[in-house]
């Protein structure tokens, strides 16, 4: 059984630059990260994030980020089999 952690992140929006975003040479502002150990959890987490007023007036925005997956599958798939276990 592979275990997935997963962080819930809310960051702030910013202009879209004309060259383009590249989150790894300069990632948005976090405002708020959460742990979670399991998808329902973290959506959970993510659902109340979404119910922001700034992130419903798209000044930030929320991120699901699964971390610590040794399989690289289909998430849907992943889910669905620790969901029969």
């Amino acid at each position: 059984m592979v275990t997935a952690r997963y962080l819930v992140v809310l960051t702030d929006v910013r202009p879209l630059p004309t060259e383009g975003r590249d989150e790894r040479s300069s990632p948005e502002r976090r405002r708020q990260v959460v742990g979670a150990s399991d998808r329902a959890a973290a959506d959970r987490i993510a659902g109340a994030f979404m119910a922001l007023g700034m992130v419903r007036a798209g000044r930030q925005r929320v991120k699901v980020i699964a971390v610590g997956r040794g399989n690289r599958g289909n998430r849907r798939d992943d889910d669905e089999r620790s969901s029969r276990q």
